[in-house]
């Protein structure tokens, strides 16, 4: 089991330092997924502060859902953090999947992200 750990934090090292690289002053949209639910979060690295973030655990969210674990939770998460990351005067970030395969909850929130105006 710490194999797959320390494959994982590996991979999420590789993926941030690219994204430091890339982002020009940029804020993160920074993803984690569990089995359960899903959590997204806005962060300015230079500050060192979460300028935004949603959870499929929000008041807002809970009610609505089936489950925090399928794509329609993560697209609604992904709208949430958009529109919660505009009153937040963002509109550029670069996306941070930490590590996951950009494919299936992290692809729909990504998109849905897109949709409600961040711009990655």
């Amino acid at each position: 089991m710490s194999r797959k750990l320390e494959a994982l934090d590996r991979r999420k090292a590789r993926v941030r330092r690219a994204l430091k690289a890339a982002a020009n002053g940029r804020p993160r949209l920074s993803v984690f997924r569990s089995s359960k639910q899903i959590y997204v979060q806005v962060i300015d690295d230079a500050q060192g502060k979460t300028l935004a973030s949603a959870s499929s655990v929000d008041k807002e969210l809970r009610a609505s859902l089936k489950t925090g674990a399928d794509v329609a939770a993560a697209s609604a998460v992904g709208k949430l953090v958009a529109e919660r990351a505009q009153k937040a005067g963002v509109s550029k970030v670069i996306f941070d999947r930490s590590g996951y395969i950009y494919h299936g909850r992290v692809k729909a929130l990504a998109d849905a992200a897109r949709e409600g105006g961040l711009d990655f």
